[in-house]
């Protein structure tokens, strides 16, 4: 296994975790996130899981000014798979694994701020290592200016690392993964997406460590233009009724997820990406003509290829 790769990309997600807990903490300026050090070492026999020690910092703030919730999780782990089916499904040989990365989800209070997650992540199955990562926006309301300002921000990104990305690809695969396909809708409106990336490591380092550092440019304008934003009782349901489409991918499709529960991950580490609240109503259908229908237009159909065109 390369050491030295792994322990370079872990340290940059600690530092990384670092630095948008504390933007995040001038962006509420009272309220501060809850951190846990926490270490395990699980042998994970008795549940038939696979054997894992290894460390993190959960950092959780909840009731802010700004955020409702938000979790930034920083994770280093080494394993080894209880299950070869389970192992089978990883790039890679043998049943030992290592895995550090970052994971950050905001949901804010306000309707007209969108929810944003992000994560970057180091993989290694034997002698097989690799990047993941992605970042997508999930607004309840379309707003033009902001799905073009993230989505041009990870295109810069990937454009200055054009020899190892290509910036059409990621946005594609961004778009086929958060996608709901037992609703028929993407989670929100872009933004990149990779995974299983095994080529040209130590430059791959260097556009994740580029990716992790856009993280904050790409939201954090969006939210300050729209915090004092009024909103009504009515877009607050429709909030808790998207929040609760983002629940159902988290649960349901999301890989990050499934891969915590599966190893016997830290449960209140892997459901810190859940929203404080959300909603369910039966058949619900916003009135034709409505900024509610018009999002769900988007959601269904896609971001207007016009605006995409903006991006450069």
């Amino acid at each position: 296994m390369n050491d030295e790769l792994f322990l370079q990309s872990s340290a940059f997600f600690g530092q990384l975790q670092a630095q948008i807990v504390a933007a995040l903490e001038d962006l509420e300026g009272h309220t501060t996130f809850r951190c846990d050090e926490w270490r395990r070492d699980d042998p994970g026999t008795e549940r038939g899981l696979p054997q894992i020690a290894g460390r993190g910092r959960t950092c959780v703030l909840e009731g802010g000014r700004v955020l409702e919730r938000a979790g930034v999780a920083f994770t280093q782990i080494d394993g080894v798979f209880g299950h070869e089916q389970f192992a089978a499904s990883m790039p890679g040989d043998g049943l030992h694994f290592r895995a550090t990365g970052i994971s950050v989800v905001l949901h804010p209070h306000n309707p007209h701020i969108p929810t944003v997650h992000c994560n970057f992540r180091r993989l290694q199955r034997g002698s097989v290592g690799w990047f993941g990562g992605g970042a997508d926006l999930t607004p309840n309301y379309v707003n033009q200016a902001d799905i073009v300002h993230f989505r041009r921000t990870w295109r810069q990104v990937c454009q200055a690392h054009r020899h190892l990305v290509d910036p059409a690809q990621l946005e594609s695969a961004c778009d086929h993964y958060f996608h709901l396909p037992h609703r028929g809708e993407s989670r929100g409106v872009g933004g990149i997406f990779f995974d299983h990336h095994t080529d040209n490591p130590t430059e791959m380092l260097g556009f994740v460590q580029q990716a992790g550092l856009a993280f904050l440019p790409s939201w954090l304008p969006i939210a300050q233009r729209n915090q004092h934003q009024p909103w009504t009782p009515e877009q607050r349901q429709w909030q808790l009724l998207r929040r609760g489409r983002y629940v159902e991918f988290n649960l349901v499709c999301d890989r990050g997820t499934l891969f915590g529960l599966k190893t016997g991950g830290r449960i209140e580490s892997i459901l810190m990406s859940m929203p404080a609240a959300a909603n369910w109503a039966y058949d619900h259908t916003p009135p034709a003509g409505s900024a509610e229908a018009e999002m769900l237009q988007v959601l269904r159909n896609g971001v207007d290829p016009r605006w995409l065109s903006e991006l450069g």
